[in-house]
């Protein structure tokens, strides 16, 4: 689908890691858009206009007026939004099949384990009333695998799949609260860098500041 700039991509999004994907995304790519907060915190997420865009009731959606043929398009989860996206603008997915192949590879390891995996590690440990030393246990030593395996991934690359890509775009909001999902960094120095080197970007930064 070839970038043709018009009216703003209406982002449906809140202030989370998968809230910050698109936003970042849309900042890179250069596209126009408007922020429509949605407050998870009180609900906002099952109101029926959101569900009309977002069946699954979670954030983030779009709704881009200049869609397929230029009509109006929906689009609700994360990874499908940064899809799309790629294809509309030819930004940071690769044209060449192998190419593209690695970086869907990760984008699908993100959205299918890290994401999960590292948000249920933050329910356990830090927003769960009852502290279940089980879950705890459980979630964090995954967390630290799937870190494991990011950075076994990034040693010689400075991103995830070789070029910056959306499965860079996807995985950090997500990584840069390591902290949070009881990882250290000490020892996983690649995954280290390549947080720097991402935060770094001033798309990145004006898309976390976004929401």
């Amino acid at each position: 689908m070839a970038h043709a700039p018009g009216k703003p991509i209406d982002v449906h999004t809140w202030s989370t890691p998968n809230g910050w994907k698109i936003p970042i995304m849309l900042e890179e790519c250069g596209l126009p858009y408007r922020v429509v907060p949605v407050n998870i915190g009180r609900g906002d997420q099952m109101a029926p206009d959101f569900l009309a865009i977002s069946p699954n009731n979670k954030i983030p959606a779009i709704v881009d007026p200049d869609g397929p043929d230029g009509q109006p398009i929906t689009i609700f989860e994360s990874g499908a939004i940064l899809q799309y996206l790629s294809r509309k603008t030819g930004c940071f997915l690769p044209a060449d099949e192998r190419a593209r192949v690695k970086v869907e590879e990760w984008l699908m390891w993100q959205v299918a384990g890290f994401g999960p995996m590292l948000g249920q590690t933050h329910h356990f440990r830090i927003y769960a009333q009852e502290k279940i030393p089980y879950a705890i246990e459980r979630f964090t030593t995954e967390a630290q695998r799937l870190y494991g395996v990011l950075d076994r991934q990034l040693a010689g690359r400075d991103y995830v799949a070789g070029e910056l890509s959306i499965a860079d775009i996807a995985i950090l909001p997500w990584a840069k609260y390591h902290e949070k999902q009881g990882v250290d960094l000490a020892d996983l120095p690649d995954v280290r860098a390549w947080i720097a080197r991402m935060l770094a970007r001033p798309g990145v930064q004006r898309g976390f500041a976004a929401i």
